[in-house]
This record gives C-alpha cells, structure tokens and sequence, in this order.
C-alpha cells in the first residue's frame, strides 16, 4: 500500500496540482544512467527521512523528481535552467558527479539555486567565494580526503605513493588536496601521478599499471569512478603476484558496478581499502536508531532497498537520509509562502543557523552549517576530518568499516 502512496505522490504531480494541493519540489540531478546504485541510493535515503513527516512540510507536499544527467554536465546544467523555470521547485538534491557543480558554480550560485551535495565530493563545490553561497554538502570533502588517503597509506608502510587520477576537475582538485598533504610530511620529496580519461578500458589500464610499477612507487592512491577502478582492479591482478601494489582509493568506486567488474578479485588478488564516512550497516552491532532506518527503509523499498542483503552504495543512502532530516530541521525554523524564491531565501539562512541536534546516521549534527566566508571556507560542509573512515570490501560485495579507523572516533 505504501509503495502506490509513494507512486502517487512522486509520479503524479499533475493530478496533485488540479486538486489544488500545495507542493514544493525537489529535483534530484544525478547519474541514473552509468551509476544508478548511487543514485537510487540518495534518493531511497532521502525519500525515508521525508516518509517519517508523511512527505509534508507546513502543509506542502513534496515531490522528487529524478533527473538523469547521465555523467554529462551540460544536461546538469539544463536541469538546473529547468529548476528556475518551475514556480513549484523548492531545490537541488545532487549526484556523484564534481565536474557540473565545479564547472558551473557561478551559475548556480548567481541565480540562487539551493543545491545540497549528499556525494560529490570535489573541493570547489562549496567554495563560492561568497556569503551568497548556495551549495551545502554531506559528503567527503576532498580538502580532507587527501589527509586521510596519505595518513592511511602511511600508516600501512606506504610512503611513497604514486598517485592514479581521473582527468577531470574532480582528480585535479584531489590532485592538489594529495600534493599539500603528501609535501607537509615529505616537502623535499616528488609525488608521481598518472592520469587517465573516462571510459579507460582492461589494455590501456594495464599499460599505465605498469608504468606505474616501473617508477618503484610502494603503493597506488586512486581516484575514480566505479567502471574505471575495476579496470584497474584487473589490471593490476594481471601483474606478476611479486609485483602487485596495494591500492588507496577515493570512494568514486562505490558509486557504482564496481564490485561485479573486480569484486572476486580483491579476495586474494588486490589489496584495497577504500575511503567512506564512517557509518555503514555492516558495522554490528547497529544502534537502534540505525535498526529503525533500515526497517523503515525496507518497508518503503522491498524490492530496491538491500536486495542483496546488503546496502549498496550505502554512503549514498546515509548522506541522502541525513540531508533529509537537516532539511526537515531548516524547515522548523522559517514559514514557508508560496515565493519559491523566498522560500529558498528562508533556508539557506536557516542550514547557516541551525540551533537544535538533529540526529542522523552518520552522526548527531549540532550547527553542521555556518554563513560561509574566507576564513571560514568550510562554513558549508557537514562532515569533518573525523567522520572519514576507510573500509574494505566483503565477499558478498558490502563494505566494513576497518576497525582501527572506527576506534580512532
């Protein structure tokens, strides 16, 4: 029964608006299309933190509408010209994908679009060198990934490392982030990087491996997307065994098909930890919170939700869910009016000065916002250093926390 609910309420918005029902919409800009583990991921998060409000704030009923940028961030763009032009649009739930919201951040901001980041976890996005910045993010933050990354490999006998990066403005911004963190431990010292394009297939992947190898590095730091980093997995299982390098990566991976591509090799093959926030399912025993979300959300999504008897992509999931209920607190605090616009105005004064607790997954967010300004340029992250973990993959394709990381929170 709850599932037709759902179909009424997100699919047919025509009829909800010819009985006159109030309604605030919610685009999700996303990549259904190559990475829709990700995608169904935030929204199913998102989707079970508004369930708990019967899917209404003061009186509007909210929609999701999905919207699939298919990595391309021109059609992200087009949603986003989309977004103003709908009267009922309320904001901007967002994707994996930097490169759109890097590329175009002056668009987003100068035209006040409220966009929340539950992923993608390029430097810039919430960096507009402004107090009229738009964009607010739960997610990895790639200034603070690269101190994780470089203090893990470190940590695992691994300090000369050779860096694997996508060529996009997501891997150059990650790029910089390694480069300043590597420097301040060893400022004498190189460190090498290799680049590579989207859509790198087996060959190409093992040639650059071995480049790799041949430069004598003790260990690979990866950053990419799910489809790219099994290329990789496998050509670095095709090395001789004597030669393998562990590998370092960025949570791109997990955005995706990544465990069918090279999951049956990182048994016994390759070694590779991979970063996440740190909460995840696996992690037993679940506090009784958690328990209550994933009853919840295998309620709502039977057939979607842990078909595997797993999350996946759960980072996806929990950012998604957390956003949701830190939207539900902003919302408290304003009186909505049917000006979008001032609406949209009301909230993000609202995320900037949230005064209660709002319990989430990941953690109890107390003020995760503040107004943003130069000394304060991570005025619009929600997570810290210390919400960073690292985790490995199990057999079954999930992924577990590693411990030392957990006790170190």
């Amino acid at each position: 029964m709850k599932i037709l609910i759902l179909f009424f309420y997100f699919v047919s918005s025509m009829c909800i608006a010819a009985n006159g029902e109030k309604v605030l919409r919610i685009y999700h800009d996303a990549d259904y299309s190559n990475l829709s583990e990700s995608a169904q991921a935030i929204r199913m998060g998102f989707l079970t933190a508004l369930d708990a409000v019967d899917y209404q704030i003061q009186g509007y009923r909210i929609e999701l509408f999905e919207k699939d940028h298919r990595g391309n961030s021109n059609r992200s763009l087009l949603h986003f010209k989309q977004f103003l032009k709908d009267k009922q649009a309320l904001l901007m739930l967002g994707g994996v994908h930097s490169p759109p919201y890097i590329k175009f951040r002056d668009f987003i901001n100068q035209n006040e679009v409220l966009l929340l980041v539950p992923w993608a976890a390029g430097g810039p996005i919430t960096r507009y060198p402004s107090e009229q910045n738009w964009v607010f993010r739960l997610s990895v933050d790639d200034t603070k990934a690269g101190k994780v990354l470089i203090n893990y490999a470190k940590d695992n006998n691994c300090t000369a490392p050779h860096l694997l990066l996508e060529d996009t403005a997501w891997g150059r911004s990650n790029y910089d982030t390694l480069l300043e963190e590597f420097k301040r431990r060893k400022p004498n010292n190189a460190l090498p990087v290799s680049w590579f394009n989207w859509s790198t297939k087996e060959n190409e992947a093992r040639i650059i491996i071995r480049n790799i190898i041949e430069s004598d590095p003790q260990c690979v730091i990866f950053v990419g997307n799910a489809i790219e980093g099994g290329e990789f997995v496998k050509a670095m299982a095709s090395i001789d065994k004597a030669l393998r390098l562990p590998i370092v990566s960025h949570w791109g991976i997990t955005a995706g098909s990544f465990f069918d591509i090279a999951g049956e090799l990182l048994a016994s093959d390759v070694s590779l930890a991979v970063l996440q926030s740190c909460f995840s399912f696996e992690n037993k025993p679940l506090t009784t919170y958690a328990k209550q979300v994933f009853n919840r959300a295998s309620a709502l999504f039977p057939k979607a939700f842990a078909q595997d008897g797993y999350v996946k992509a759960t980072p996806g999931f929990a950012h998604g869910y957390d956003l949701g209920k830190l939207l539900i607190a902003a919302a408290k605090q304003v009186t909505l009016t049917d000006s979008m616009a001032d609406n949209r105005k009301q909230l993000k004064r609202a995320f900037e000065s949230l005064d209660i607790p709002v319990q989430g997954l990941v953690k109890s967010y107390r003020q995760p916002f503040t107004r943003w300004s130069e000394q304060n340029d991570s005025a619009h992250e929600a997570l810290t250093e210390n919400d960073l973990c690292m985790g490995q993959y199990q057999s079954d394709g999930s992924i577990k926390l590693l411990l030392s990381d957990l006790e170190l929170h």
